[in-house]
Order: structure tokens, then sequence, then C-alpha cells
């Protein structure tokens, strides 16, 4: 018998001596499982929407990874995609490789600005979607429901929003993927809103700013969401300062409330920029990289 195990004998046997032979549970309580957190960038917010030189600039910002757009949609019955193309695709895949950095998301924020509701094509831009996730071993993507789908401004939207997001909802189980959205509801709408949708490949991709700019608790909507909900998160606020100095966003009670919710996962820097010098991406996402960091993957 190794020593280890002796040892261990030893303990659980003045263990029971102390407690009258009874092995209380918090004797035997595991070690807490550490949580994994990795911080990423978005090409289309560091000026590098679709372009093989967003994987060089996350590098040398200094993040894990980075969350890459499917291109515009405009009036298009698709999006306008350099990924749909298989050389392309590939040379991101050895580029990420090269550079030890992940692909965490794709991200169809062509439908900030146009509408899931009534876009007549919307089952093929997905499907687009979809299938470039699986070329690349993408796991995520994020659509937002967008200025057109707001369903606190156009309630009306419920119903078509609702059955459109069932039909996604099967297209992203049959391919093994989740698609994360963005809407405009505070937690408790978003859960009734999943709750009516009935599909776990349909999640929340939780933005920061949304409650920030809403006057409500970033934290308390975390825990109301809770972690099965959410798939990725937006982890910034509107532009104007660093995260460091971002005074109604106390990033250190975030971690906490992740921790306590037993949620990991990808964070994802979208904004946050300093109002004084927004164009200069290497500073303005590399000092936001750094500070997550600095609580995220502390030792």
């Amino acid at each position: 018998m190794s020593t280890n195990s002796l040892t261990r004998r030893t303990f659980l046997k003045s263990s029971l001596l102390l407690t009258g032979g009874l092995l209380l549970p918090n004797l035997l309580k595991a070690k807490p499982k550490k949580l994994t957190y990795k911080i990423a960038v978005v090409d289309l917010m560091i000026l590098k929407r679709q372009k093989l030189g967003a994987l060089q600039l996350t590098k040398d910002i200094g993040a894990d990874g980075v969350e890459i757009d499917m291109g515009g949609l405009g009036q298009r019955e698709t999006f306008d995609s350099q990924l749909a193309k298989p050389e392309i695709r590939q040379q991101f895949l050895d580029k990420a490789k090269e550079l030890n950095l992940e692909i965490c998301s794709l991200a169809m924020t062509g439908f900030y600005a146009q509408s899931f509701a009534t876009r007549p094509t919307y089952q093929r831009m997905v499907q687009d979607c979809i299938d470039t996730m699986k070329a690349m071993n993408v796991k995520v993507a994020f659509l937002p429901l967008g200025t057109q789908g707001d369903l606190v401004k156009n309630p009306e939207l419920r119903p078509a929003i609702v059955e459109r997001l069932k039909v996604v909802g099967k297209m992203a189980k049959k391919a093994g993927v989740v698609i994360g959205i963005e809407t405009a509801l505070d937690a408790k709408g978003e859960v009734e809103l999943l709750h009516d949708i009935n599909s776990k490949h349909i999640q929340i991709y939780f933005n920061f700013s949304n409650p920030l700019k809403a006057g409500r608790d970033l934290n308390e909507e975390l825990k109301i969401l809770g972690p099965k909900r959410i798939c990725q998160m937006h982890c910034t606020d509107e532009d104007g300062v660093w995260l460091q100095n971002n005074t109604r966003l106390d990033m250190n009670r975030v971690k906490q409330t992740l921790t306590d919710m037993n949620w990991q996962g990808w964070l994802v820097i979208e904004r946050s920029r300093d109002a004084n010098d927004p164009r200069n991406v290497k500073k303005n996402f590399g000092a936001n990289t750094a500070y997550l960091k600095s609580i995220f993957q502390a030792s």
C-alpha cells in the first residue's frame, strides 16, 4: 500500500473516532473545480471583419481567441461571407493553429440592422452560418435580434420570432451547435422567451451593456438566467472608458457571481473603448484584455 493510501486511512480512522463513528460530509468534500475563462475579441470591432489579419492582431492584443463575423447582410439573400470559400476557411484555420488561437464563435451581426422576424430567407442565412460552423468546428454562433427585432418596443413580433427560433433550434440541434441570441428583454423576459422556444440549442448570448444601459443589476440578471441558459458573453459596456475605469461595472463582483453560478466559458470583448482614442485598436482592446485576464485568469 502506498504512503498516500496509508495517510488517508489514518486520517479517516481518526475522523471516525472524533465523530463517534459518523463520517461527516465535510471531511470527504472534494476540492472545488477551478473554472476556466478565456478571453476573445470581435473581428468586426477590431476593424478586421473577415480579414485574415484579424488573427495576428488578436494575438498582438493578447487575447485567447476571436469571434469572426459572417459578413454583411444588407438586402442580400444571405451573408456576404468569404468563409463560404473552402480555401479561405482553411487559411483562417491554419493561421489560428499557427498562432495557438481559437475561433470561439461566428457572428451574424448583420441582423443588428435587419429584421430576423420578417426576412424571407432567414433559414438560408442561418443555415449558411451553421454550415460554416461545422466546417470550422465552431460550436457557438451569435444572433442579435437587433433594433428591428426589439421585443420591448415591438412586442407584436414575438410570435413570429418564437416560431422562427423554434425552426432555428431544430437546425442547430441537427448540427450539434448552439445559437446564442441577444434580445432587448430583461432576464425574466428572456427566461420566458427561451421557455416558449423550448430548445437547448437556443441560448442567451449575454451582453453586459444591456442591463447596464437599462439601469438593471447585471449580477442579478446573470443569476436569474442561470448557467445553463448562457452560452457566451459580450463582457463590455458602451464605449467611453476602459473596463478598468468603468465605475458602473464591478468586474470582480461579476467573477464572483459567475463562480457562484458555476459558469465558465468565453468572455468576448466588444466595446469599452476610450472615447478620446476610439480607433486605437491595440491600445483599447489590449488594455481591456489585460484587465480581464488579471481577474479571470489569475492563478
